[in-house]
């Protein structure tokens, strides 16, 4: 059973205005009810004595109940439901205490719904159910009534204040009709005030019970009054944020009304700056070669932005985004040359040597000339510092006929600069990666990433797992940047990755790509290359001609063997634009020194000329030259050993731990093996051996000197002379086994640098030569080994040192 609200009820027929005389009220209050009465719950409100409500009864059991109390003319008993939810409440889910109503009219709805219009009475409460189908029927008993408080001063003050509380509630809430005004002011009876007020005001069915059950119409009056002044309270603070809501609305529509007037202006000039660049944008996108998806994306995005508000943060983010997209070069490539004559004519100009690396540009050529299409090949060029890997991804771009980018690496260690920053962060922007497409403006390009062994981790991430999907060639048809947030094709972009170890960089980074090794220059190499290339450019940088200077091959290879010590040529190129400064000095100063640079002019520019490592003699047992790779190139390594009473093994001359290992497995091997190679068991019990390796400044480490050791070892222990003019290089086991290494071109040029005429090596490490030039190995002696014992056979004469030490 539904209630409508006061308001409703002065909306239609006026006669029912709820207004009671003091007359009414007596007559009321002393009617007499039956001692059993049928039982009317009302989900959503609380009947009081002398008010009228309108209320429609939907349940089937409440519209027979009002159609036979109707039919009879019989008042009904009204109590308030506990929960308004429950739709067929049972005795337990009802309040007890009531109201009792007469049924002033009934009007049958379309619906099949009941609408009646009730009065209250009499209070009652429920003694027993009687009935419960098909409606409640109870015995009840009926309240007494309240003792008069005509004279009251106190309640005659609470009155008033009811009136004045009244009257403001009904100012303060726009819902409730002016008419409210009238009829407070016209209700004579103090407890039809209190009951039409606590009827109409916003409370809970159980505020409204506690008043029906509040028999005291004194505590009734103070009860109201409180819950009034609550009310009031209420309607106030909601009055006060309506009225802070409404200016701020107000501003807001006043400069909706000053936009749409600027709009319209603008339309009558031809259009808003946010239409203009709408249309630019989709005159741009015409011409461009898009997939179905890209350009559903681009789309969707732009008419997002012609939708956002330019005041908006968003609307920059948009215009941002779209002009990324529109500025990448989708499907835009150059065209590839494939004349491989003209191309290994560039870089055989560009470049001296590197023929592996050549090699493999002119075999990508002809693949792709014979198939018309093909993935670009991952290449990752390796070697020492100097060597031309940077500048040959210039040269190959030449050949090639593509745009050419380079990207450095090194120290790059935030994971977003490869794949860019989501674009809901400010200042967002796309990775590297697309950045430098855009700017190539193709999609086919020459990319260097440029020492991509320095790349390293921080808690931004690690770029080298990000940059993985970028180097894959199964993948990065499809590479996603976090700005751009649609994949984008890279499957034609050719990757040229450089690095000066491949040590550090990540072993699924390493896989990915296929290592050219681009080794150091001989010396005459170097020569040509500082001929040919170098002193050329350094002229034209300064200034200058071959006229103002020259420099014969001869001294070309003075500044190389007396002033470099290096695998590439950029220390080279240094001492060369040295003396091409001081050259231009001198003119400048009008001091020239001609063309030619004589001897003592040399010392004076470049100071006096570095010994290099030579190899020096073999009078001292003990002393062995071995082979070193270091990242600058090749380079000979002395090592030496002495004895001195005690036990036991001393290494100096800062060795790291594998070294430290091969000295300490070619001692165990000499300890095992010492009747066969001549040494008393005594000598090597009694005597301590110090092993050392010169320039103790230099970090020195790897397997490679281990034959050197051996050697060393027993050549002190034996006092035998170590062959002159021998040089080996090879890991050992304590098999006796002679195991191979690497970096042996490096390790070759240094020796020829030396002045070694011999060679040791592991037999395994005989295909290695057979695949260096035969200029670099010209003049050298070499011996395969494969056992510790061919080593000494050879590396030890039976003739013993001048004044060889007695060992006991």
């Amino acid at each position: 059973m539904d209630s409508l609200s006061f308001e409703q009820l002065l909306d239609g027929d006026s006669e029912f205005i709820p207004l009671m005389s003091p007359e009414d009220e007596k007559a009321m209050l002393e009617e007499t009810i039956a001692d059993e009465i049928a039982i009317l719950s009302l989900r959503n409100t609380v009947l009081l004595p002398g008010v009228v409500i309108p209320i429609t009864a939907g349940r089937d059991a409440s519209i027979k109940l009002l159609k036979d109390a109707s039919k009879n003319k019989n008042n009904i008993g009204v109590v308030g439901q506990l929960d308004a939810s429950i739709d067929e409440p049972t005795p337990d889910d009802i309040y007890k205490k009531g109201t009792i109503a007469r049924i002033m009219k009934v009007i049958k709805m379309p619906d099949g719904n009941i609408t009646v219009i009730i009065q209250g009475t009499r209070r009652f409460e429920i003694t027993a159910f009687t009935q419960e189908k098909p409606y409640f029927k109870a015995q009840v008993t009926a309240f007494k009534n309240s003792k008069a408080y005509q004279k009251d001063k106190e309640f005659r003050a609470i009155i008033t204040q009811i009136r004045n509380l009244a009257k403001k509630i009904i100012k303060e809430n726009p819902s409730l009709p002016t008419e409210a005004n009238v009829a407070i002011k016209n209700i004579k009876s103090d407890s039809f005030l209190i009951h039409f007020i606590v009827s109409n005001l916003n409370l809970d069915i159980k505020d409204k019970q506690q008043v029906l059950e509040t028999v005291d119409l004194k505590d009734a009056a103070i009860l109201t009054l409180k819950k009034m002044n609550l009310e009031l309270q209420h309607l106030e603070l909601q009055n006060n944020i309506h009225s802070k809501t409404r200016q701020d609305l107000d501003k807001q529509q006043r400069e909706y009304f000053l936009h749409q007037q600027m709009k319209t202006i603008q339309e009558e000039l031809g259009g808003t700056p946010q239409q203009e660049e709408v249309r630019n944008f989709k005159k741009k996108a015409t011409k461009k070669k898009w997939k179905k998806k890209v350009k559903k994306r681009f789309e969707k995005d732009l008419k997002r932005f012609s939708r956002t508000n330019p005041q908006s943060p968003e609307y920059g983010v948009l215009r941002n985004y779209l002009e990324l997209f529109l500025s990448l070069p989708w499907k835009k490539t150059t065209t590839d040359k494939f004349d491989l004559k003209a191309a290994k004519k560039i870089l055989d100009n560009d470049h001296f040597g590197l023929d592996d690396v050549k090699e493999r540009i002119l075999e990508y050529l002809a693949v792709l000339k014979l198939k018309g299409d093909m993935k670009s090949p991952i290449i990752c060029l390796y070697g020492p510092p100097g060597v031309g890997k940077t500048s040959l991804g210039r040269s190959i771009a030449e050949a090639v006929g593509r745009k050419y980018i380079r990207m450095s690496l090194g120290g790059l260690r935030d994971e977003a600069e490869i794949r860019g920053h989501r674009k809901t962060y400010i200042g967002a922007m796309p990775g590297r990666i697309i950045q430098n497409i855009k700017k190539a403006k193709t999609s086919n390009p020459v990319f260097i990433l440029d020492e991509i062994d320095k790349l390293s981790s921080s808690y931004n991430g690690d770029p080298s797992s990000a940059i993985l999907e970028v180097l894959d060639p199964e993948q990065n048809n499809s590479f996603y940047d976090n700005y751009l947030e649609i994949g984008y094709d890279l499957s034609k972009v050719m990757f040229i990755a450089t690095a000066n170890s491949l040590s550090t960089i990540q072993p699924a980074l390493l896989d990915r790509m296929e290592i050219i090794h681009v080794s150091g220059y001989t010396v005459e190499e170097k020569v040509a290359i500082a001929n040919k290339h170098l002193l050329p450019k350094q002229l034209k940088a300064h200034g200058l001609t071959t006229k103002e200077l020259k420099l014969t091959k001869k001294q070309l290879e003075k500044i190389v063997t007396g002033y470099t010590r290096e695998s590439g040529v950029r220390s080279l190129e240094k001492k060369i634009a040295k003396i091409v400064r001081y050259v231009a000095k001198t003119i400048v100063q009008e001091e020239p020194i001609g063309a030619k640079i004589s001897e003592e002019q040399f010392t004076e520019i470049l100071g006096p000329a570095h010994e290099r490592n030579k190899y020096e003699n073999n009078n001292t047992a003990g002393v062995v030259t071995g082979l070193a790779w270091t990242r600058v190139g090749g380079d000979i390594l002395f090592i030496e050993s002495n004895t001195s009473k005690g036990k036991g093994l001393t290494l100096t001359g800062s060795l790291g731990n594998v070294m430290k290992e091969s000295a300490t497995i070619a001692l165990e091997y000499v300890k095992a093996n010492s009747e066969r190679l001549g040494i008393d068991e005594e000598i090597i019990s009694n005597n301590k051996i110090h092993i050392h390796v010169p320039a103790g400044a230099t970090p020195k480490d790897g397997p490679s000197a281990g034959i050197a050791m051996l050697t060393s070892i027993v050549s002190t222990y034996t006092q035998r002379k170590v062959k002159a003019n021998l040089a080996m290089t090879g890991e050992i086991t304590l098999r006796g086994k002679v195991l191979p290494v690497g970096g042996l071109k490096e390790k070759i040029l240094a020796a020829k640098r030396a002045g070694i005429k011999e060679l040791i090596l592991c037999k395994e490490n005989q295909k290695d030569i057979e695949e260096i030039k035969a200029t670099y190995i010209k003049g050298l002696k070499f011996h395969y080994v494969s056992k510790m014992q061919e080593v000494l056979d050879i590396a030890l004469l039976k003739q013993k040192v001048k004044d060889a030490k007695k060992l006991k």
